[in-house]
């Protein structure tokens, strides 16, 4: 390990949808799991959190659950909802859909990058991460958030990474 990689702080990533009960907190599993699987989880701080407050404190919705649990990918994170000092805390706040950004947006600015989970994933058609909750899917969102992991994860590692090679 070189010495750049010993005193750089983590980056910090945060993962927002409406009520941090299926999207977000998927997303944040997902990621994490393959930073994890990366090698890379000392290099990380990752949560989620919604623009609403009506979820704080519960537990991931149970289709999220299940389809983690089917994917193997542990999670047991609690809602909670996104501050101002989130804007200026994190390096990246990744939103699900257009209100997501908007609502983060209207917060006030910071210093995190914000942007849309599924710019990640260029060859994908959709622009918003649709939400189960309400349309159910659990396994097409999964999908979606796995393959924006995964290049948010190569986007991160080329941006911040490459002095390291």
């Amino acid at each position: 390990m070189k010495k750049s990689q010993i005193l750089r702080p983590p980056i910090k990533v945060l993962f927002v949808c409406l009520g941090n009960i299926c999207r977000s907190p998927m997303a944040e599993a997902v990621f994490m799991h393959l930073v994890d699987e990366a090698g890379l989880a000392d290099r990380f701080e990752i949560d989620s959190a919604g623009t609403g407050d009506w979820h704080i404190g519960k537990t991931a919705h149970e289709g999220t659950l299940g389809i983690l649990q089917q994917k193997q990918i542990p999670y047991d994170g609690r809602a909670r909802q996104i501050s101002a000092a989130d804007l200026d805390y994190y390096d990246y706040i990744i939103t699900m859909d257009d209100s997501n950004f908007e609502d983060v947006m209207a917060i006030g600015e910071g210093r995190a990058e914000v942007r849309s989970l599924l710019s990640f994933a260029p060859l994908q058609k959709l622009t918003e991460v649709p939400d189960p909750y309400y349309h159910g899917g659990f396994d097409k969102v999964f999908d979606l958030v796995h393959e924006s992991c995964v290049g948010l994860l190569e986007h991160i590692r080329k941006s911040t990474f490459s002095e390291d090679r």
